[in-house]
């Protein structure tokens, strides 16, 4: 369950230290030098962390999307308490809701509460030179919801590892998690995909048919099949290089499905996004899944897959062209359209970060750019990758300087050069203290050199518009 847990916790910069939060009445008095402050507003825990000598920038971060059933937030979960010491160090305040409900999909609400915090950090503690919107996972999503909704309360976004599109990332699990029953238990009808009546039944018998069909070469080829449907590349580690063979490659698969579209976004979730929504918002009505192999860069690993398992590629393909589909409520989608995904308007600069392999596919950057160049200004938007594998993996050394790519375009209103040589030398001149990167995989930190790349991401399958 730690696994589970941590990577949908991943990154939160400050998020360890909020989920101890116990609310207190709040210290309305401001301190000079380092002090917390923390307690409750309408409902939702809060804590600001204020440097020995704050530099005017307010980093304002929003936590990433935490599953309804998760435990308490585990302590010490990769180099996160680090990056708040780092940015404390530097003289920069933090700020962050936890939200209204804290786990489950709470987007709406946390774009309400995050304002609220800034609300308060500004009546009593000062107004900030700048105030940047920052997050990592749902949180970097909930960024650029909050510059587009709020745009005179925010002078920038550093998104990071976000599911810009967050509705597509929950179609795209549906689609996983549809092929998977389809092909690998069609007359399961205890495993429900939406609108379950024991959704958690549903998600532990959705595991363990995963657990059972990966140990054989027709269950495999199958498991890489619906994995192209959400573009899941067979490589879950920070540390390893991807596995060589076909079967590595799909074990790795497993293993982020076993924490992703077959758990965290699998019936539980769907059960408290549709809660959150009104209604089940979740379609693939009209999906034409072979269409969709033919466009995701997963197409090689499938064909071989199916080669080495001596099964009939089309005969899937049909089966999953007759198989029933699942329609939305128009007014969850509505609600979905309306307050989780960003226009891409751009009002403030924009820096995302993203690893060049992520559950969160990196299709979401080029699917948020094509967004900006239709709603907001491209020459405001700056996208950077780290040549990783896994969710949320970045060294605190590139986090501060994607952060160091932003201030410079807020203060001088030109960027500055953002060559992947440029940034790793200036991540590098950081030192190795900040270097460590965490591997959902293995539980474990490493050092690791920075890596920034270029990279062109592909096209995100299941875009919501």
């Amino acid at each position: 369950m730690k696994r589970v847990t941590t990577i949908v916790a991943a990154t939160a910069l400050i998020g360890s230290a909020l989920s101890g939060i116990t609310a207190q009445a709040d210290t309305t008095t401001p301190n000079p030098g380092r002090h917390t402050y923390q307690g409750t507003i309408d409902g939702a825990e809060y804590k600001i962390e204020m440097p020995e000598r704050w530099n005017g920038t307010l980093l304002l971060y929003s936590h990433p999307y935490y599953p309804v059933d998760m435990p308490e937030f585990p302590p010490g979960y990769g180099n996160r308490m680090d990056s708040e010491a780092y940015f404390l160090e530097q003289g920069y305040a933090l700020a962050a809701s936890d939200f209204k409900g804290r786990t489950g999909f709470v987007m709406k609400e946390a774009v309400t509460d995050q304002i609220g915090v800034l609300d308060w950090f500004e009546k009593h503690v000062g107004k900030p030179r700048r105030t940047v919107a920052t997050g990592s996972s749902g949180g970097g999503a909930i960024s650029l919801l909050l510059a587009e909704k709020h745009p005179s309360r925010i002078d920038g976004v550093v998104a990071m590892c976000a599911p810009t599109d967050v509705y597509g990332q929950w179609n795209m699990s549906l689609d996983i998690n549809f092929a998977l029953k389809t092909l690998l238990a069609p007359g399961a009808g205890d495993i429900e995909l939406v609108n379950a009546k024991d959704p958690k039944g549903s998600d532990l018998r959705m595991q363990k048919l995963l657990t059972e069909q990966v140990e054989t070469a027709q269950g495999r080829a199958r498991i890489a099949l619906a994995s192209a449907f959400g573009n899941v590349t067979g490589w879950n580690s920070a540390h390893d290089p991807q596995p060589a063979s076909v079967e590595g490659q799909i074990r790795a698969q497993y293993q982020i499905h076993l924490t992703g579209a077959a758990s965290v976004f699998g019936a539980v979730g769907q059960a408290d996004l549709a809660a959150h929504a009104g209604g089940n918002p979740s379609s693939n009505v009209g999906v034409d899944y072979a269409r969709q192999l033919a466009k995701s860069d997963q197409l090689a690993l499938v064909r071989k897959a199916y080669g080495e398992a001596g099964l009939d590629l089309g005969k899937d393909l049909a089966r999953l062209a007759k198989a029933p589909r699942i329609s939305p409520e128009p007014a969850a989608r509505q609600w979905m359209l309306r307050y989780a995904v960003p226009r891409g308007t751009t009002p403030s600069p924009v820096v995302t970060l993203h690893n060049t392999v992520d559950l969160a596919v990196a299709d979401h950057e080029r699917w948020y750019a094509g967004q900006v160049r239709d709603n907001g200004d491209p020459s405001k938007l700056r996208q950077l990758y780290a040549g990783r594998a896994t969710h949320c993996a970045f060294t605190i050394s590139e986090e501060a300087v994607a952060l160091q790519t932003l201030l410079t375009r807020i203060e001088s209103g030109r960027w500055p050069t953002t060559s992947p040589a440029r940034l790793n030398a200036k991540a590098a001149a950081l030192g190795e203290s900040w270097s460590k990167v965490y591997d959902f995989a293995t539980n474990s930190d490493a050092i690791r050199p920075p890596a920034f790349t270029t990279y062109r991401p592909s096209e995100l399958l299941r875009p919501s518009r």
